[in-house]
């Protein structure tokens, strides 16, 4: 494993966090334009849920996208993330619709992106570090 990736724990960490990435783009792709939302999801609340995974997509592709860059070797970054984004819609489609397509799957995906996020800020001093 050594010589394909060093830093073994890195991809370890990179793979489900690039994952939480797609399947979130995943949903929140399919809540905007806004006027097309499913009916469960057009309430004031539910867009603000909507709003809010948007952003919270926003900071979690970027946080993985540096974290990547700084442990991953460029090759291991291009194919793991090459099949994250080839199976995530396999994992998107064995969520139950009606929990996903639902202010209750918002939230969960917003309760996600914040572990996801904690567990990257938790991380990221070491490889903003190797960065510089």
């Amino acid at each position: 494993m050594g010589t394909i990736e060093p830093n073994w724990v890195a991809l370890l960490w990179f793979v489900p966090l690039a994952t939480v990435c797609a399947i979130a783009f995943l949903v929140v792709s399919g809540m905007f334009p806004l006027s097309s939302r499913p009916a469960e999801t057009r309430s004031g609340a539910a867009t603000a849920l909507a709003a809010c995974n948007g952003v919270l997509l926003l900071a979690l592709l970027a946080g993985t996208a540096l974290y990547g860059y700084a442990e991953l070797r460029w090759t291991t970054l291009v194919v793991v993330t090459g099949l994250v984004v080839l199976f995530a819609p396999g994992l998107f489609e064995a969520w139950p619709s009606s929990t996903r397509d639902r202010p209750a799957g918002l939230l969960m995906l917003v309760g996600t992106q914040l572990f996801a996020l904690a567990a990257l800020a938790k991380m990221a001093p070491r490889a903003l570090a190797n960065m510089s």
